[in-house]
């Protein structure tokens, strides 16, 4: 028996699954390094965490070669499956990773610095630690190829466009994963009008006709939309004008957009969720007022390009674990047919809704997309 091995790199962080190669892949153990710099940790399906030393991506994934090779039980490794957040206009569909191909996605590192470079170099490192094993590229942005293109272009002049300049939309991985799981369990709904909220540390909500993404809030860089952790969300562009011309660098501006805004900047506390909703402090309050304003705003107008909604789903560490936002969002949405069960939510049960709209809570697993299209690539099983 042969295994598929994934791939999620971060910025501090390295996730792992392995699965059994297969057309449906199932999976055997998964895990992460955490803290990559001087003291990475390391744990596997939730058990404890143990101490790798200093490592950073090559390092942690020799640490996770050397982890997992017992567990193997002989098994050999039929490829390795990769996230990669940004594919550009060339790439909507898993391909086997090429030189050329690398070129290609390193290019696209500014639009998506906080994690293009580091899945490249989950990749690299990958390449080094299993030579001549298939490495496979999948891509948040290719759920998103073929929208309309009125959903894709910006009021700018088209020769931007044709250069490549346009909305991309991003949690492709997750939004995928989540229309199967629809198609599966709640076909009625798969087919009709969907509104995926994916709210993590990063968050984007999809507009999804008959299993097909035909609008996103996120756009051009994974900077758009929703406010996040440390994202900063919708903007005036007049704002970044206005920064320049007060002397802050484009680099300056890169590091507020990225890494001091969204949650984290408003409530000048935390970007985490579970610490604002525990706070007294007016700012955390003023934080996620705002996320939540900005959530009911976009699944607004996502309903308003789908014609209507038929279904509600929350997914990410947020959408599935934070019912006290769940329940915020919903307020004052009867209109669009979306009620809430106050105590299906509080019990954190999948159907939740009590409108016309169905509305669901369902955990997103981005790496099982990756194993299938290992799986279909490879023509496994």
């Amino acid at each position: 028996m042969s295994a598929i091995l994934t791939f999620n790199a971060g910025s501090s962080s390295l996730k792992f699954a392995v699965y059994e190669a297969a057309a449906e892949p199932a999976l055997l153990f998964s895990g992460q390094v955490e803290n990559l710099g001087p003291v990475a940790v390391m744990s596997m399906d939730g058990q404890d965490k143990r101490d790798i030393g200093p490592a950073d991506h090559a390092g942690a994934m020799r640490a996770i070669f050397q982890a997992i090779e017992p567990a193997l039980q002989g098994r050999s490794l039929a490829g390795v499956g990769h996230r990669i957040v940004h594919g550009g206009k060339e790439f909507t569909a898993p391909i086997l990773l090429d030189d050329k191909a690398m070129s290609q996605l390193a290019a696209l590192e500014p639009l998506a610095p906080l994690h293009q470079p580091h899945n490249l170099a989950g990749i690299r490192a990958a390449q080094d630690t299993f030579p001549g094993v298939p490495q496979i590229g999948c891509f948040d942005t290719a759920f998103h190829a073929g929208h309309p293109f009125v959903n894709d272009t910006f009021g700018l002049p088209r020769r931007f466009y044709e250069k490549g300049v346009r909305r991309y939309g991003f949690h492709g991985l997750s939004y995928d994963y989540i229309t199967s799981v629809l198609r599966r369990d709640w076909p009625g709904i798969s087919k009709g009008r969907v509104v995926v909220a994916h709210l993590g540390n990063g968050a984007s909500m999809c507009a999804i006709q008959d299993g097909q993404s035909i609008g996103s809030t996120m756009g051009f860089s994974a900077l758009d939309g929703l406010p996040m952790g440390t994202r900063c969300g919708q903007l005036d562009p007049g704002v970044i004008l206005y920064l320049l011309e007060q002397g802050f660098s484009t680099e300056a501006i890169t590091r507020i957009l990225y890494k001091e805004s969204g949650l984290k900047g408003i409530s000048g506390l935390s970007h985490d969720m579970r610490t604002l909703l525990s706070s007294d402090s007016a700012e955390a309050a003023e934080a996620i007022d705002y996320y939540v304003f900005r959530i009911q705003r976009e699944l607004g107008a996502m309903a308003a390009v789908l014609g209507g909604i038929d279904g509600l789903v929350f997914c990410g560490g947020i959408g599935e674990n934070a019912a006290p936002i769940r329940a915020r969002v919903l307020q004052n949405m009867g209109f669009l047919g979306l009620e809430l069960d106050p105590a299906k939510n509080t019990a954190g049960e999948t159907r939740i809704g009590a409108g016309t709209a169905e509305v669901l809570v369902i955990p997103t697993d981005e790496e099982r997309v990756i194993a299938r299209a290992v799986a279909g690539l490879l023509e496994l099983g």
